[in-house]
This record gives structure tokens, C-alpha cells and sequence, in this order.
């Protein structure tokens, strides 16, 4: 019989005379980490990370917040323990999702509403519009401005998805993509800490997926009492808080246990 389906996760098994419903299953990979309001056990076998908005135009200094006037250093936090950190998991075969900006050119599906958050009085330099340093459109798909910062290169399998508004589930493929993986359970990491992530993780909560946040890998030029009550509210109702070295620690000494039993 053939295979029929995009992902191992999601796959029919098929021929002239039958259709294979039944999904093949996989091993638990459970791994137990501390975490707030308390520790936490999953499967990395059915987990995945969302990054989001590491993009040239909210870490660089060149780019879009910095030419308004923002510290974007507090954005920039995230890139060294992403470094080390993403290695790790893809290793341990845990999907790495880039939810980032990427708007048409056109802009047509963003309202007023929406554009009006950048540039109030229509006189700003606002979505679209060109950066003073390079000219480079601001978030629009494919520009450098929308691109992710270099120190945070993307792997050839990395799945990369465009999102138009604050939460990276509306208007855009993401939940359909978590789904054929096999998710169920959602690390995230990026900028800005009290918008786009946790819009995106509140949405993902809605959709029944278990959250995490790494906190050492999230991060905002907020003022820090967004911080404070986004992590209160992320543990109090949305999922829980914890930290990416805990999260490597763990997958190390699972891959050594499986080392020892071989």
C-alpha cells in the first residue's frame, strides 16, 4: 500500500482496493522539567516550538523599532539562548516553527483598525513604509525588514509561517500545520513577550494545545510590569513557565538514557 499525506503523523496507507484509516503510532519521548505554577511532564514526541517575530525589523538596529526610538536591546535577549537552544531540540525531533510578520505589499487584508496601532494619525512610518536606513519595507513578506535576524539562521527543515496580525493563529495555516505534526503541546519563544507571543499563546490555549513558555528566550521593550503580568497570567490561566536550559538538560539525559540502554 502507498503512502497518502504529508507528515509520517497524519497518513493514510492506501491502494486500488483499500484505504488504510489507521495511523501509525509513535514512542513517548517524555521528558519532566520544573516549571511555574508547577513542574510539568510531556512528550517530545508530540511537541513543537513557535518563534516568533525574531525579525530584522524588532532586533535590529536598523530596523523599525529602533528607527521610531525603541531600546530594542531588551528584544535582542532571546538570540543567544535560542542559539543554544534550538540546536538541541531539533536534534531531538521537535519541529521548529518561524511565526513571523510578513505582510502582502498591498495590504489589503489589514484594516485600519490594525494599521492604526502603528501609525495613529496616518503620518508615521507605519506598515509599508519604507525604513530610513535601507528603504526596505516595513514587515512585508520576503523584505529584509521582515526577515529574521541573521544570528538566528534557519535550518533547511524548518517550517516557516507568515501571520498578519498579533496572534500567529488568524487569518494564517499554523493550527492546520501543528495538526498533521502531531501536536500537542507548544513551546514558545521571541518578541514581544506581552503582544505577539502572548496573543499567539492564548489562541493556541483556545485551541486545546498545552503551553509553555521558555522564559529565558522570550522577551519585550515593553515596561517590565507587562512582563510581570503576562508571565501572572500565562501561569494563572494559559500554561506554564519555564526555562530552556531546564528543557535541554532534560532531552540530554533522556538521549543518554536511551545511549545506556542500547
Amino acid at each position: 500500500m502507498n503512502p497518502l499525506g504529508s507528515t509520517p503523523r497524519n497518513r493514510w496507507r492506501v491502494s486500488p482496493e483499500c484505504a488504510d484509516l489507521v495511523r501509525p503510532d509513535f514512542p513517548v519521548r517524555a521528558i519532566e522539567i520544573p516549571a511555574q505554577p508547577r513542574s510539568v511532564r510531556l512528550d517530545m514526541a508530540r511537541t513543537a516550538v513557535l518563534v516568533i517575530d525574531m525579525q530584522n525589523d524588532f532586533c535590529h538596529a536598523d530596523g523599525w523599532l529602533a528607527s521610531i526610538g525603541v531600546d530594542i536591546a531588551p528584544a535582542r535577549v532571546p538570540i543567544e539562548p535560542l542559539t543554544q537552544c534550538l540546536p538541541v531540540l531539533r536534534a531531538a525531533g521537535v519541529p521548529v516553527l518561524w511565526v513571523n510578520w510578513g505582510n502582502r505589499p498591498d495590504l489589503l487584508n489589514i484594516s485600519p483598525a490594525l494599521l492604526g496601532v502603528y501609525d495613529p494619525n496616518g503620518e508615521g512610518v507605519g506598515l509599508g513604509a519604507p525604513l530610513p536606513a535601507n528603504g526596505a519595507p516595513i514587515l512585508e513578506k520576503g523584505s529584509w525588514a521582515a526577515a529574521t535576524v541573521d544570528e538566528l539562521a534557519a535550518a533547511p527543515n524548518d517550517i516557516h509561517i507568515d501571520k498578519f496580525r498579533m496572534s500567529g493563529f488568524w487569518d494564517t495555516p499554523l493550527d492546520s500545520i501543528l495538526r498533521n505534526l502531531g501536536v500537542t503541546t507548544l513551546l514558545f519563544a521571541g518578541v514581544n513577550l506581552d503582544q505577539c507571543v502572548m496573543c499567539t499563546l492564548q489562541d493556541a490555549n483556545f485551541l486545546g494545545y498545552d503551553c509553555i513558555l521558555l522564559d529565558d528566550c522570550s522577551a519585550t521593550t515593553s515596561p517590565a510590569f507587562c512582563t510581570d503580568a503576562t508571565l501572572y497570567n500565562i501561569k494563572q490561566c494559559f500554561g506554564m513557565v519555564a526555562q530552556s536550559s531546564d528543557v535541554m538538560r532534560q532531552i540530554a539525559l533522556q538521549a543518554g538514557g536511551r545511549a545506556d540502554a542500547g
